[in-house]
C-alpha cells in the first residue's frame, strides 16, 4: 500500500526556518516524481517543488526558488523540504505527492497525475 505521512510543520516567525518531511512506504523512490504542493487560506492547491529519481534537477516556483531546497534520502525512503527566509506568504497546510513516472514539470502544473496524496501539515508563519 501506498502512503505518504508528512511532518515538521509548525509556526514560525518571518525569516526562520523549517524542515518538512515526507516519509514514503510501499514504494521505492527511484521511479517516482515526489512534489511538495501547498494550500493557503482561500486559495487553491499550488506546486510548490519537485523532485525526481529520473531527473538532474529539482523544480521550484518561482515564489520559493533561492529560499527551499528540496532533497530525498533513498535509504530511508525519505523526501525533505528546507524552508529558509519563510514569510507570512508561506504559510499554508503543505502536501507531499508521488507520481509514478511523471517528470516534475507536469506534476506541479498538473496535481491530478498524482497516485498518492499524504495528509498534510501546517505551516504558519507569523510574527
Amino acid at each position: 500500500q501506498v502512503q505518504l505521512v508528512e511532518s515538521g510543520g509548525g509556526p514560525v516567525q518571518p525569516g526562520e526556518s523549517l524542515r518538512l518531511s515526507c516519509a514514503a512506504s510501499g514504494f521505492g523512490l527511484e521511479n517516482y516524481a515526489i512534489g511538495w504542493f501547498r494550500r493557503a487560506p482561500g486559495k487553491e492547491r499550488e506546486g510548490v517543488s519537485c523532485i525526481s529519481g529520473v531527473e538532474s534537477a529539482p523544480e521550484y516556483v518561482n515564489s520559493v526558488q533561492g529560499r527551499f531546497t528540496i532533497s530525498r534520502d533513498y535509504a530511508k525512503n525519505m523526501v525533505y523540504l528546507r524552508m529558509d527566509n519563510l514569510k507570512p506568504e508561506d504559510t499554508a497546510v503543505y502536501y507531499c505527492a508521488a507520481a509514478y513516472l511523471v517528470r516534475c514539470a507536469r506534476l506541479l502544473d498538473s496535481e491530478y497525475l498524482a497516485d498518492s496524496w499524504g495528509q498534510g501539515t501546517q505551516v504558519t508563519v507569523s510574527s
